[in-house]
């Protein structure tokens, strides 16, 4: 895995988290309530860009 910038914004009750691979510029965002932990928050969105990653190699 290459390096991965998150980017969080908070909206009232929701925030929404970005994590972008640096190598590829593939983002994906998640969103979930505010009073989650923003460490579970990073492990969903980090399983979700590696599956992104991997359908996108399995294309090429």
């Amino acid at each position: 895995m290459h390096e991965v910038i998150f980017e969080a914004k908070r909206t009232g009750n929701i925030i929404r988290l970005v994590a972008m691979d640096t190598q590829t510029l593939t983002e994906v965002v998640v969103q979930g309530p505010a009073n989650v932990r923003m460490q579970d928050l990073e492990q969903l969105a980090l399983k979700k860009l590696e599956y992104v990653l991997k359908k996108k190699s399995e294309k090429s």
